[in-house]
């Protein structure tokens, strides 16, 4: 199914490409040679659902140009394959990554799709040694396999969840470095970062990231923004969300538009800092 279909109900998410990029972003497709902020991120940043997604607001508030380079069920290895999307994000004035989870990303235990990266394609022989119980082969979705390694073998599960936490610190830096420039690195969830590994099962998303991680990258970036939906965010549930009955239940997994609002508000602020904040420029006009 392809992504421009997911979103359910009425809501037409204008599917564009830039470059020679085969992603489709949401539109609508932004003049590059005027674009001042780039997002980059999954899900939440694509706005799937959500009639204006954060970056609609910003650009509203901020009466800027803003590229919406959000990509459903992305991980970092999504974008770090495209270099027509890191050009961009490279020559955007600001460019805002939002953090996203650990699990969606190709590692020394499994093997994700290129650009689904949700999609498990197959499990490696050292996974296949190490969870000798499990068979590989009836999995489709990453959060699926590692849901079942988790219940089934909570004494090795561990292996996996601290290789994707690894693998996550080195693809981020990369992603980062690779970018340069002025980033703001976005935590957008329902938690504070703090309480990421204190939770049973898989966790809440972004799956396996914490706040030692986040810090780790701080060098990298101008400021992590911290964005934590409120209990009256969070209360209205799908209120305003645009989907189909079939889909209401994987919308009252996402964050609704009233989040989406008070991460705009935040993220106004610290653009506005990081737009007249002096600072080596990245490397000319988009194109």
């Amino acid at each position: 199914m392809s992504y421009e279909k997911m979103g359910g109900g009425d809501l037409d998410y204008e599917p564009c490409q830039y470059g020679s990029s085969r992603l489709l972003f949401r539109g609508p497709k932004k003049d590059l040679e005027e674009g001042d902020v780039a997002f980059l991120g999954g899900t939440e940043t694509y706005g799937k659902f959500i009639p204006q997604p954060f970056p609609d607001l910003v650009e509203r508030e901020l009466s800027r140009p803003c590229v919406n380079l959000g990509f459903v069920n992305a991980g970092v290895d999504v974008f770090l394959a495209e270099p027509s999307v890191l050009d961009i994000a490279r020559k955007a004035r600001v460019t805002v990554v939002q953090v996203m989870g650990a699990q969606n990303m190709s590692n020394r235990f499994y093997k994700v799709h290129p650009r689904r990266n949700d999609r498990f394609l197959g499990a490696s022989n050292m996974m296949r040694m190490v969870f000798r119980e499990i068979d590989f082969s009836e999995f489709h979705f990453t959060r699926h396999m590692l849901g079942t390694v988790c219940a089934r073998a909570p004494d090795r599960y561990s292996m996996v969840r601290d290789e994707l936490r690894m693998a996550w610190a080195a693809r981020m830096k990369l992603l980062l470095n690779t970018i340069g420039g002025k980033i703001l690195l976005l935590w957008f969830a329902d938690h504070m970062p703090d309480m990421s590994l204190g939770m049973s099962g898989l966790g809440p998303d972004p799956l396996f990231v914490d706040r030692h991680m986040l810090e780790e990258l701080r060098p990298l970036v101008d400021d992590i923004v911290e964005v934590v939906a409120s209990d009256a965010a969070l209360a209205k549930g799908v209120e305003g969300m645009n989907c189909t009955q079939m889909e209401r239940v994987a919308a009252q997994r996402m964050l609704g538009p009233a989040a989406h609002t008070e991460a705009s508000e935040v993220l106004v602020g610290s653009l506005e800092r990081a737009l007249t904040k002096k600072g080596p420029p990245k490397s000319g006009p988009l194109g």
